[in-house]
């Protein structure tokens, strides 16, 4: 276990932090309670109360009423047992720490069943809900990325390693959690989409041209993924793939699969609606011979 000595925190203790930086060791807080729940922020609780012990009274004063004023919502995050995901991740970082190999047994959702792999663990990461581990597989030959909720077990090798190279931001390519070689996305968004699109930064390759109707084009190089189509789809009709033709035509199959399911009952509900039309214009006695 690392420990730090109290002697680092006598500075701190004398100069407190300002303002900010207290709103920005409030905020990972919560950041961090939306992104990764409970198997981290347990901890984490542990080592922020130690530091704030070691703050000046008035800047403790601040951060007492910081965590009410400051919050994250999480969006989607994964279910997971708690205790198990604390011990998996605790011996994937030491595993990755003092390059250890790791014999792992997880379940797959590509091939619908539980294998055992050996791996070589990178990263953690945080990301879309849940957290991931970035790591070599030594049957593949290639780093691979595995859900930590699928693993169900996980035990530490006699193995040292020399780790591989990764890129310096997981997923980088991707506008969620995958991996893939990106290519040149276009997408044409409705002047009534306009404001929210240019507002935000979907992905570091964004660029955004205005059009004088007031539609704006987003031009991307990402990866032909699920995330990317999850977020097309998310804005209905006010988005159209410009580029490429194959993504494009591969979204409107997708709605014209989602129009099916609601056909059936749709053409219920007008037989209904026309059934009743019908009953309306007929004469009160007309009526009343039907309905018996």
């Amino acid at each position: 276990m690392w420990k730090l000595r109290a002697k680092p925190f006598r500075s701190l203790e004398e100069t407190g932090l300002s303002l900010t930086e207290l709103c920005a060791l409030s905020f990972s807080r919560s950041l961090l309670a939306a992104m990764a729940g409970a198997p981290l922020i347990e901890d984490a609780e542990r080592a922020l109360a130690k530091l704030e012990r070691a703050l000046p009274p008035a800047c403790r004063k601040y951060l007492d009423g910081l965590p009410a004023m400051l919050k994250a919502k999480s969006n989607g995050r994964k279910r997971q047992d708690e205790r198990r995901t604390r011990e998996i991740l605790t011996r994937v970082a030491d595993a990755a720490l003092t390059h250890r190999r790791v014999e792992m047994r997880y379940d797959s959702s590509s091939s619908r069943r539980t294998k055992d792999y050996v791996i070589e663990p990178l990263r953690l990461s945080c990301a879309d809900g849940g957290i991931y581990v970035t790591a070599w597989v030594l049957e593949y030959g290639e780093s691979r990325t595995f859900a930590v909720e699928r693993i169900r077990a996980l035990a530490m090798l006699d193995e040292h390693f020399d780790p591989h190279p990764l890129p310096p931001e997981p997923f980088a390519h991707s506008l969620g959690v995958h991996t893939g070689t990106p290519e040149a996305i276009e997408i044409e968004f409705d002047a009534r989409a306009a404001a929210y699109v240019k507002e935000r930064e979907w992905h570091p390759s964004q660029q955004i041209a205005e059009r004088e109707d007031g539609t704006v084009v987003v031009r991307l190089s990402v990866c032909d993924d699920r995330p990317l189509r999850r977020w097309i789809h998310g804005f209905g009709p006010l988005a159209r793939v410009v580029a490429p033709k194959r993504l494009a035509q591969e979204i409107l199959a997708d709605i014209d699969d989602a129009r099916e399911r609601y056909v059936p009952r749709l053409t219920f509900e007008m037989a209904k609606m026309s059934l009743e039309s019908d009953q309306q214009r007929l004469p009160l006695s007309a009526r009343s011979r039907r309905a018996s």
